[in-house]
């Protein structure tokens, strides 16, 4: 006795993936909820809001511990490539931008600004736990992490 596979019609195939589809959507959903919020920088020196921006995650510049420089002036993005964003304060400034989950439900993707040197990295966000996120931009096959902690 054989046993005839028949090919899926599009009908059934549609229907196999739309709960894979739900589920993605629902972790991505769920990633980007627990992320959001204010997070403390190792050693406390600054603090980031992480909010919507549309369909992806961002993230400001919303504290300093030192806001100003020794002459007593706003720290400004003086390393920015951009010559004309390099008077603006730090303070205020969106560091992390199009965070997209990226299917596992608790890390997102997207592109991470560091004004101590004026340049933009890839970057991952992973959540360790609901108060822990772990930051890491990537140069190439370089990373740096950090681990920032929820402000409450």
């Amino acid at each position: 006795m054989s046993i005839r596979c028949r090919p899926m019609t599009r009908f059934q195939g549609l229907v196999f993936l739309i709960p894979l589809l739900i589920g993605s959507l629902v972790s991505r959903g769920a990633a980007h909820a627990d992320m959001l919020g204010l997070w403390s920088t190792e050693e406390n020196k600054s603090h980031v809001r992480i909010e919507r921006c549309g369909e992806t995650l961002c993230g400001t510049l919303a504290w300093l511990e030192e806001p100003n420089d020794d002459d007593g002036e706003p720290k400004r993005d003086k390393f920015n490539k951009d010559i004309a964003l390099q008077s603006r304060p730090i303070t205020g400034i969106r560091l992390i931008q199009n965070l997209i989950a990226d299917g596992d439900g608790n890390c997102c993707k997207g592109r991470i600004y560091n004004p101590e040197d004026g340049n933009t990295y890839r970057s991952k966000l992973t959540l360790v736990d609901d108060d822990t996120l772990k930051v890491e931009g990537c140069f190439l096959i370089f990373c740096k992490g950090q681990v920032w902690q929820r402000v409450e």
